[in-house]
């Protein structure tokens, strides 16, 4: 059993494109659903999407509307439940506040990415001080081609990047979430 608190955040700004220009990426329905169930899986505290702009807030807002009080959520419970978990912020300044002001507590960044950084923190690191340590940690996911290096820098720690049986790394961003929960939140089975 764990005794911190873990957040998620997917992060639509400032995000690199493939040119690593800092760009503002669109939300993509399926992240939204998939990454809330797991969360939801994991038992994660809350699931928060960060994006600038009025009018993609408004559209997550219709699309939460569908799964919670529309039809949605009357033919689907099980993702009306998931969605519970998802806030809306316009920036991670935002996200950090209120979980500050939820928690009580400090929190500590998690970035990740799919490229190697010399000193990013191992699974097995993270998940020892997940399960052992009483913190708030939010772990940061990036949309695009990854999050921009002024907000990585930010961070308390990066982890190590999701590494596959090929050299091949670019994983949509809900898969690397699975991932990633399932290694950091998941069953020590690999200790048995």
């Amino acid at each position: 059993m764990r005794r911190s608190k873990v957040y998620l955040a997917l992060l639509h700004y400032p995000i690199y494109n493939k040119r690593m220009d800092i760009i503002t990426t669109s939300i993509t329905n399926l992240d939204l659903h998939d990454i809330a169930r797991a969360a939801r899986t994991y038992d994660v505290e809350g699931f928060y999407v960060v994006h600038p702009s009025a009018s993609q807030q408004k559209l997550i807002g219709e699309i939460l509307a569908y799964w919670q009080e529309g039809y949605g959520g009357l033919y689907n419970s099980d993702r009306q439940e998931a969605f519970r978990l998802l806030k809306l912020a316009e920036d991670l300044e935002t996200v950090i506040e209120a979980i500050t002001r939820e928690t009580g507590r400090r929190v500590c960044t998690v970035a990740t990415d799919a490229h190697h950084y010399p000193e990013a923190i191992s699974y097995r690191q993270l998940k020892a001080e997940v399960c052992d340590d009483d913190r708030v940690f939010l772990l940061l996911f990036g949309t695009g081609w990854g999050i921009a290096q002024e907000v990585m820098d930010q961070c308390e720690y990066v982890l190590e990047p999701v590494s596959g049986a090929s050299d091949y790394n670019h994983l949509s961003v809900r898969s690397a979430v699975s991932i990633i929960l399932d290694r950091l939140l998941g069953e020590f089975w690999f200790n048995q």
